[in-house]
C-alpha cells in the first residue's frame, strides 16, 4: 500500500509532536515541516530526519496531507491554501476564529473532496473511549481543566484554548439541545479571559458545570458524570476511568474500575493522527469532522458571549458602587 505523504505546518509547542508522531506511523511518510521561524524549522526537521521547507507553499507541492498547528488567527488562511492545493488537512482546535471562516473551509473541503479533520484530541483519549458505553443519561456533569500559565495560545481566550476540549466532549455525548448557557470569567495574566466557569443546561435536564483556567499552579484534567445511583470519574491525564455505585444491600458503596492507567498504550495525539491517515486511505469521514469543529466553536461563542455579559454586569456594578460612595 502506498504511504500517505504528510507534512506539518507550524512546529511550535504542539506541531513538533505532530512531526514526531507522524514519523512513527507505518502507513505515513513525514515529507517535511515548515514554520515562520526558519531556525525552528531546521531544528525540528533535523530532529525527526525530515526536510525543512521555507514556506507552506513549497511543502504543499510535495504532500498528500498536512497538520496545521499555527496560531488560531492563521488557521483560516493556511487551511484554505492547503485545501485549494488539493491537500487533506488536520487543523488544530479551534477550527477557526469565526463561524463564517469555518463554514467556508467546510464547503471548500467538500468541493475539493478532501478530508478536513479538527484536532479535538480528547476524542481519542483512551479514557473517553472506555467511557463511551457507560454514558447513558447523566443528571449532572463536572469538567475541570486547569493548566499553569504559559506563552502559547494567548491569541485566544481560555474558552477556545482549553475549555473547548470539554465543550466538544459534551456535544459528542448527544445530550440533546442546549437550553441555557450561564458563564463567568476574568482576565488575570493576559488581555483575554484566563479563567472561566460555565453552567450549561441541556433539554433532557442534564446540567454541566465546566471550569477552565490557564493560571493554575498545577495541571488538572478531570470529568465526572453523576447519576441517581452512581458516579463515573475520568482522569484525562492518566487515562483512568472509575465507576462508583451505590451498594443496594447496605449504606456503603462499591468502586468498579473499568479502565486503569496501565491499559493506556498509545498517546491520544498518535491515535488522532492515525485516524486522520486512515480516513484518507479509506475515503471515509474523519471522527472529528469540520461540522464537529464548527459545533464546538458555536458553543464556545455562546460561552464567551455569556462571559461578556457577566463582565459588563460586574463593571456596571463597580461603577454604581463608586458613584454611591
Amino acid at each position: 500500500m502506498k504511504k500517505v505523504r504528510v507534512g506539518v505546518i507550524g512546529v511550535g509547542h504542539l506541531g513538533q509532536h505532530h512531526a514526531r508522531l507522524y514519523s512513527s506511523l507505518a502507513d505515513a511518510t513525514l515529507i517535511g515541516v515548515t514554520d515562520s521561524d526558519l531556525v525552528r524549522t531546521g531544528e525540528i526537521a533535523a530532529r525527526f530526519g525530515t526536510n525543512a521547507f521555507p514556506d507552506a507553499a513549497a511543502l504543499l507541492h510535495e504532500v498528500d496531507a498536512v497538520s496545521v498547528a499555527v496560531p488560531t488567527s492563521a488557521h483560516h488562511a493556511v487551511v484554505k491554501t492547503a485545501l485549494k492545493a488539493g491537500v487533506h488537512v488536520l487543523v488544530e482546535k479551534p477550527i477557526t476564529v469565526t463561524r463564517s471562516e469555518a463554514l467556508e473551509l467546510i464547503e471548500l473541503a467538500g468541493r475539493q473532496n478532501r478530508v478536513l479533520q479538527v484536532g479535538h484530541v480528547e476524542r481519542f483519549n483512551p479514557a473517553i473511549q472506555a467511557l463511551r458505553p457507560y454514558i447513558g443519561t447523566p443528571s449532572f456533569i463536572e469538567c475541570s481543566r486547569l493548566s499553569p500559565f504559559g506563552t502559547r495560545a494567548l491569541d485566544v481566550d481560555v474558552v477556545r484554548d482549553l475549555m473547548i476540549h470539554d465543550l466538544d466532549i459534551l456535544l459528542s455525548m448527544n445530550l440533546g439541545p442546549i437550553e441555557q448557557v450561564q458563564a463567568a470569567g476574568v482576565c488575570i495574566l493576559s488581555s483575554r479571559i484566563d479563567a472561566a466557569n460555565v453552567r450549561i443546561t441541556f433539554g433532557n435536564g442534564c446540567v454541566a458545570n465546566l471550569s477552565a483556567s490557564r493560571v493554575s499552579t498545577s495541571p488538572l484534567r478531570e470529568l465526572k458524570l453523576y447519576y441517581p445511583d452512581s458516579c463515573i470519574m475520568v482522569d484525562y491525564r492518566t487515562g483512568g476511568v472509575t465507576i462508583q455505585r451505590r451498594n443496594p444491600e447496605g449504606n456503603g458503596g462499591s468502586i468498579v474500575p473499568i479502565h486503569s492507567p496501565e491499559q493506556v498504550t498509545e498517546e491520544p495525539l498518535k491515535l488522532e493522527l492515525q485516524s486522520f491517515v486512515n480516513s484518507i486511505v479509506s475515503h471515509t469521514a474523519p471522527l472529528v469532522s469540520g461540522p464537529d469543529g464548527l459545533a464546538a466553536l458555536d458553543l464556545a461563542d455562546r460561552v464567551t458571549n455569556a462571559i461578556g455579559a457577566f463582565v459588563r454586569q460586574q463593571e456596571s456594578s463597580r461603577q454604581s458602587l463608586a458613584v454611591s460612595m
